[in-house]
């Protein structure tokens, strides 16, 4: 399985939950400006990945890539943000935060691989 279709994979993944994420936000806390900034974040990681995949050039495939490591890197900021501020719960936001760093990890070992290939 090629590191593509794992971050693909997990990516989608992730956005589902983000998306569960944001209607219990919505519906059981009330909380509508953090959960419309996290699953902007959050679904748009997978978004330009799979955009990524399907790129003109190297040089788009990586661009792609970029920005779905920035963000991750937002998305890792909500999720520590609505920790912090209790709208979850610190398990309930660690499995998240699990799955967001490993999302992050994947990205950049794929970017530092795209980048080396093409020198």
């Amino acid at each position: 399985m090629s590191a593509n279709s794992i971050v693909l994979d997990k990516s989608l993944k992730f956005a589902a939950r983000i998306v569960k994420l944001h209607k219990h936000l919505i519906k059981e806390k009330k909380e509508t400006i953090i959960s419309k900034q996290i699953i902007r974040s959050g679904t748009s990681i997978g978004a330009n990945a799979n955009e990524a995949v399907y790129g003109v050039s190297k040089a788009d495939f990586i661009a792609k890539l970029q920005i779905s490591l920035k963000e991750t890197a937002e998305t890792e900021y909500w999720l520590r943000l609505l920790i912090l501020s209790d709208y979850i719960t610190e398990p309930e936001g660690e499995s998240l935060l699990n799955d967001c760093l490993e999302i992050k990890r994947i990205l950049v070992s794929t970017l530092n691989t795209a980048k080396n290939a093409s020198k």
